[in-house]
């Protein structure tokens, strides 16, 4: 099995790279996992005390059940992974069914901040992407997919996102075997890390 993280910053370009390498291989041939489904419920909280949460700290994201799930896949056997919601700031009782696949592919912006996690990972790819680029692309993404205002995200920009990359996400460029620049427009490294996973599919 071949297991690929790809981290990078908030709105980096890192699920549009996963989206393009997926177009250019087999239907069902790879199994994508994102750290966003494994948030810690927070649905208990007020609607208020929810715009206080630090999505972008290491201790946001349950990594423990991540990386027991990933294990799981990697011995072959199937898993229920969690359905997040950043309205409700909740998991929902239901869960997906994701299959075993040769090639297994976890993306999210806090995967190379975890040790135990690292060791699982055999290529570690961090997309990089200029600081007003990547604003421009969480601006759009919280007002149009996660009901924020437009005053929200940049006061939430400028009190957890800034200052969490800097602290926690950024430093994690050291453990990348591959870093990718321009994101899901760069489309050399697109082609050869898809081109790095036809090789484990025709494995026999």
């Amino acid at each position: 099995m071949l297991i690929i993280g790809i981290a990078g910053g908030s709105g980096s370009g890192k699920s549009t790279v996963v989206r393009k390498i997926m177009e250019l291989l087999p239907r069902d041939s790879v199994t994508v996992i994102p750290q966003d489904a494994y948030y810690k419920d927070q649905g208990h909280l007020t609607s208020d005390k929810r715009k206080l949460i630090n999505f972008d700290h290491p201790s946001s994201i349950e990594f423990s059940l991540l990386i027991k799930q990933l294990d799981q896949l990697d011995n072959g056997h199937p898993i229920d992974m969690p359905i997040y919601s950043y309205l409700t700031c909740a998991r929902s009782k239901e869960t997906i069914p994701v299959e075993s696949r040769k090639v297994i592919i976890v993306e999210g912006i806090l995967i190379l901040t975890n040790p135990r996690l690292r060791k699982r990972l055999d290529i570690k790819i961090y997309v990089d992407a200029d600081d007003d680029d990547r604003l421009i692309r969480i601006i759009r993404r919280d007002v149009m997919e996660r009901g924020r205002s437009y005053i929200d995200v940049l006061m939430h920009y400028e009190s957890f996102v800034k200052p969490m990359h800097l602290q926690f996400i950024d430093p994690t460029k050291r453990y990348a075997d591959i870093i990718i620049p321009q994101g899901g427009t760069n489309h050399v490294a697109i082609d050869v890390l898809t081109s790095r996973i036809r090789m484990k599919l025709d494995e026999g």
